[in-house]
C-alpha cells in the first residue's frame, strides 16, 4: 500500500522535478492540485523560497558534509530543512521532524541521520547559520561570474535583491478606468496600493492579495505586468493607424498594453507557441481589446514574413530571463552557462528576420528581461556594427543606467524587474 506523502515530501518532489529541468510554471499549478487546501500556501512558499536560497544552502552545507551528497532528493530534504529553519517561523522541531520524516517515506531512510544531524546544528546555531546564507551570493558560480564582469559596481546589490521576493504590480487599462481612480477603489476595498514611480499606468501592491478576486478583474480594469515591463508602450511613437508586429508576445502582456493605449489598423501577435497564444486571446477578451484590426499569429519569427511592409516591431527577444530571477526562482537551477550563447544567437536570427520586414523610417524596440551584456548592449553594438540602415534613437530617460546603446534596468529595488530596452529606426 502507498503511503500518503507528507507535505515536506510533496514539497521535495516538486524539487526534483525542477532538477530534471523542468520549469516551475509548466508544473506548480497541477502540484498544487494535490496538496490539501489548507496547506497550499506553505507548500508554495517551501517551493518558491528553497529554490531562492538553493546556492545559498549548497554554500553553508559544503563545508559541513564529510562526502557529497551526490543524492538529489536528499540534498532538497536538507535544503527545505534549513529554509524552514533559518527562512520561516515554523517551530524548529516541526521543521525537523516533519523534513527527516520525508527523507524516510521518499525511501531514504538511511540517510536521513545526515539531514537529521545537519539540521539539529542549524536549531543549534541559527544566528551562524543565518548569517553565513546572509553572505552567500546564492548564484551558480557561473551566472555569479558574469555578473561581477559585467556589473562590478553593482555586483553585491544585485545579488543580494535576487535573493528577495518582488512586488506585484497592476497595469491599469486606462481605456476603462484611470489610475488614480482605480487606486482610489483599492483603497476604498483597504488594500494597500501605491502609484508606480516610472510607469504611468501602474500601481503597486503592498500586500498579498487574490488577483481574480481584486476589484475589475472581470471587467478589465487592470492587467498583472512589472512595472518595466510596462515601460515598452511610452517608449514607442504613436501607433494611431500604423501597421505593428509584437513578436514573440505570449502571454499578451504586451499586445494588450499597445492596444489600451493605441489603435493600430492592423496589430500581429506572433509566438511560436500556440498554446501560450491562448492567454493572448484570454487576455484581450477580458480587457475588452478583441477586434478585427488584431491578428494572433502561431509562428516562428526567425522565419515568418509579414504580407506588408511594418511601421513597428515591438521584440520581446528571447532571453536567459535573469532580470526575472527573484519572479522564477526556478531559473537559477534550470538556466545553464552553455544556454547564453545558444540564446545570443536566436536573438540574432530573429533580430535580423524582423528587421527585413521594417519599412524605412518604421521602429524596432528591442525588449530583454535579462541583464547579461552578451544578450543586450554587446547584442546591440553587433547589430549597428552589421547594419548601416539602422540608428539608434537615444532614450532620454531618469530611469536604468545608459549603455553604449540601449538603457539597462536592474532588479534592485522591489519596484521592478531587470529589463533592456534599445530603440532602433531604419533609414534608407
Amino acid at each position: 500500500m502507498s503511503q500518503i506523502l507528507n507535505l515536506r515530501a510533496q514539497v521535495v518532489k516538486t524539487l526534483l522535478a525542477v532538477q530534471q529541468g523542468q520549469s516551475l510554471s509548466a508544473i506548480l499549478h497541477q502540484q498544487l492540485e494535490q496538496v490539501a487546501t489548507k496547506d497550499r500556501a506553505l507548500f508554495h512558499e517551501l517551493v518558491l523560497g528553497t529554490l531562492r536560497q538553493w546556492y545559498g544552502f549548497k554554500a553553508l552545507t559544503l563545508p559541513l558534509l564529510t562526502k557529497p551528497l551526490d543524492n538529489p532528493a536528499i540534498e532538497s530534504c536538507l535544503y527545505v530543512g534549513l529554509y524552514q529553519i533559518l527562512c520561516t517561523r515554523i517551530a524548529a522541531h516541526a521543521a525537523l521532524s516533519e523534513t527527516v520524516t520525508a527523507c524516510k517515506q521518499l525511501g531514504f531512510p538511511a540517510m536521513s541521520g545526515v539531514v537529521n544531524a545537519i539540521l539539529r546544528r542549524a536549531t543549534r546555531e541559527t544566528a551562524e547559520f543565518q548569517q553565513t546564507l546572509n553572505q552567500a551570493h546564492g548564484l551558480p558560480s557561473w551566472l555569479y561570474k558574469r555578473l561581477k564582469k559585467d556589473w562590478p559596481e553593482q555586483v553585491s546589490e544585485l545579488c543580494s535583491a535576487l535573493k528577495q521576493t518582488s512586488a506585484i504590480t497592476l497595469r491599469v487599462n486606462q481605456r476603462k478606468i484611470g489610475r488614480d481612480a482605480y487606486l482610489a477603489k483599492l483603497q476604498a476595498a483597504g488594500i494597500q496600493a501605491e502609484a508606480c514611480q516610472i510607469a504611468e499606468a501602474g500601481i503597486v501592491l503592498q500586500q498579498s492579495v487574490q488577483i481574480p478576486e481584486l476589484v475589475g478583474f472581470e471587467q478589465g480594469w487592470f492587467s498583472v505586468q512589472d512595472q518595466h515591463a510596462q515601460l515598452c508602450a511610452s517608449l514607442l511613437p504613436n501607433l494611431n493607424g500604423k501597421i505593428v508586429v509584437d513578436a514573440c508576445a505570449a502571454p499578451g502582456g504586451k499586445t494588450a498594453h499597445l492596444l489600451e493605449k493605441f489603435q493600430p489598423a492592423h496589430l500581429i501577435a506572433l509566438d511560436q507557441d500556440a498554446k501560450r497564444l491562448l492567454r493572448v486571446q484570454e487576455n484581450l477578451q477580458r480587457l475588452q481589446l478583441n477586434s478585427d484590426k488584431v491578428q494572433i499569429v502561431a509562428a516562428d519569427a526567425t522565419t515568418w514574413t509579414a504580407s506588408e511592409p511594418v511601421d513597428c516591431i515591438v521584440l520581446d527577444a528571447p532571453c536567459s530571463a535573469i532580470g526575472v530571477l527573484r519572479r522564477h526562482p526556478d531559473i537559477r537551477l534550470l538556466r545553464q552557462s552553455t544556454d547564453i550563447v545558444e540564446t545570443v544567437a536566436l536573438q540574432k536570427q530573429i533580430l535580423q528576420q524582423m528587421w527585413s520586414q521594417l519599412k524605412v523610417g518604421g521602429t524596432l524596440l528591442y525588449i530583454t528581461c535579462s541583464i547579461l551584456k552578451a544578450e543586450n548592449e554587446q547584442q546591440m553594438q553587433n547589430f549597428f556594427a552589421e547594419h548601416a540602415d539602422a540608428r539608434e534613437i537615444k532614450i532620454e530617460a531618469d530611469w536604468g543606467i545608459a549603455q553604449v546603446h540601449g538603457r539597462q534596468l536592474l532588479p534592485i529595488t522591489a519596484q521592478g524587474d531587470g529589463f533592456y530596452y534599445c530603440r532602433i529606426e531604419k533609414v534608407a
